[in-house]
């Protein structure tokens, strides 16, 4: 079987499907008119325009490089020129040269050495740290009044149960049946003194 012979349509419409955009494109494609679709057009202007300074200072790099390769090739023979240095800066050179250096001290004799003294950096966060450092010396008081109070409760809660015991033993009936007042009388005198002293 014969291959299947091309369309025309067909090879007259792929040139136009191939067709290369010119240009660039920022931003998306279909943004509404308003301040952003300004914005992406100044910035696709500002980068047209930084590229044509660049290719305006490619060419005149170009015909500057070519012009001076001529010169080159004729001064080949002369000495390179010296660089010229800034009046001022030379001054300073021939003052520094004028002036002997100080010889350093014999070796033999020692001398203290003597340390520089660093200037103090600006403390940027002397106020915070000062302020951090009383936040938590104030949470350090509080969790040590914390442990104490709970300390002294839980004492007073030993100590309550400990004289509700020696109580409940003193309130058991002896052998004959009778209650132990003696026993019993000391502990409600310790109890009639600890109110007491709290009252006062």
């Amino acid at each position: 079987m014969a291959p299947k012979r091309p369309l025309e349509a067909d090879s007259t419409a792929t040139p136009a499907a191939k067709k290369l955009r010119k240009g660039f494109r920022v931003g998306p494609a279909n943004l509404p008119d308003g301040p952003w679709k300004r914005k992406v057009d100044r910035i696709k202007k500002d980068l047209i325009h930084k590229a044509k300074v660049k290719k305006a200072y490619q060419k005149i790099k170009a015909a500057e490089q070519k012009s001076s390769k001529p010169d080159a090739a004729d001064d080949v023979d002369e000495a390179p020129p010296s660089p010229t240095i800034h009046p001022e800066r030379q001054a300073m050179l021939d003052e520094d040269e004028e002036e002997p250096e100080p010889s350093p001290p014999p070796p033999t004799e020692r001398q203290p050495r003597q340390r520089k003294q660093k200037q103090r950096k600006p403390g940027y966060f002397d106020k915070d740290t000062a302020e951090a450092e009383r936040k938590k010396a104030e949470a350090e008081a509080r969790a040590k009044e914390i442990e104490e109070r709970n300390a002294e409760r839980d004492r007073k809660i030993a100590e309550r149960e400990r004289f509700r015991k020696a109580l409940a033993k003193a309130r058991t009936p002896g052998r004959d049946g009778q209650r132990k007042l003696g026993r019993e009388s000391g502990l409600l005198l310790e109890k009639v003194k600890k109110l007491v002293g709290d009252a006062k």
